[in-house]
């Protein structure tokens, strides 16, 4: 009976750099959005801001650099890559949990605060704060329109969004068709499948840049729209960041798949970031439901 080992790394650099990173990214951004909102420019904060970013790029590219070369020299054993596993599991769990809490808040703005302070349910004595302000979703008209304007219209579900469902959904199935050809080592079509799912990721990013650019210049839904614009704009936007670092790990994949790396039966970095595409899309159409339709 073998006795299975289990590889411990020696002490590493990296976790205190990330930390590092990490607070240059918080403090940049806290900074800039106070600046902003005090109209002060926020150019510390931005720029604190990127190069936190840029920072924490060149140490996740030293990092899993370092674990790549570590598979490579079969440091893993079976229990190792179990951890990892459970590893990726728990920051999707993460992941869902913070998507979790923005459509959390947008359920309870649109079934409670709006309602109360238009004067219905338990708390409609709110409504003495604006009289005469009218309940509604999406809301065009906010109790304050001097402070912040309500859009003069929405995005129409059946156009870009729903382009960019169909987008996503089509992705899903072309990463799952390269997981399959990798599975039986037909590394060419791995190499062709991952190319059309990261040109219609970039797809979809074009189309939602298309689409905020209409939103601000057209339609007046802006962070300053009240509060379906900020809703709007928080949900679609963390998700396009989401959508843009999950392209950026399909590229990283190909690459590694272009210089031969994976085996049919050993490619945990390649199931890793499928199963973070299939999450992203997966939120894509919750949004599209309740931020779009609904």
């Amino acid at each position: 009976m073998t006795t299975e080992t289990y590889y411990v790394p020696a002490q590493s650099k990296w976790p205190i750099l990330a930390s590092i990173a990490l607070f240059m990214i918080t403090f940049g951004a806290g900074n800039l959005i106070n600046s902003l909102s005090a109209d002060a420019g926020g150019g510390f904060g931005l720029i604190l801001l990127l190069a936190g970013a840029l920072f924490m790029g060149l140490i996740l590219i030293g990092w899993f650099g370092h674990v790549i070369d570590e598979s490579h020299a079969g440091l893993y054993s079976d229990q190792m890559d179990r951890s990892f596993r459970w590893g990726m599991s728990w920051f999707i769990f993460s992941e869902v949990m913070f998507f979790a809490a923005f459509f959390g808040t947008l359920f309870y703005v649109r079934n409670l605060s709006v309602p109360w302070l238009g004067g219905e349910g338990a708390k409609g004595m709110a409504n003495i704060l604006w009289q005469g302000f009218e309940s509604t979703w999406p809301l065009m008209k906010t109790p304050d329109m001097q402070a912040f304007p309500g859009p003069q219209g929405v995005i129409d579900p059946w156009h870009l969004p729903l382009l960019n469902t169909v987008l996503l959904v089509s992705s899903s199935i072309t990463v799952t068709v390269a997981h399959k050809a990798l599975k039986q080592n037909r590394r060419s079509q791995v190499s062709l499948w991952l190319a059309i799912t990261i040109a219609l990721g970039a797809a979809f990013l074009t189309f939602q840049a298309i689409e905020y650019a209409e939103a601000y210049n057209e339609l007046g839904l802006t962070l300053h729209a009240g509060i379906y614009g900020a809703t709007f704009f928080i949900l679609t936007g963390f998700h396009g960041m989401h959508v843009t670092l999950g392209a950026l790990m399909l590229v990283v994949i190909l690459l590694r798949v272009l210089k031969g790396h994976f085996k049919p039966d050993h490619h945990f970095g390649f199931e890793a970031v499928s199963w973070y595409w299939h999450f992203v899309d997966v939120v894509w159409i919750g949004l599209f439901l309740f931020v779009y339709v609904i």
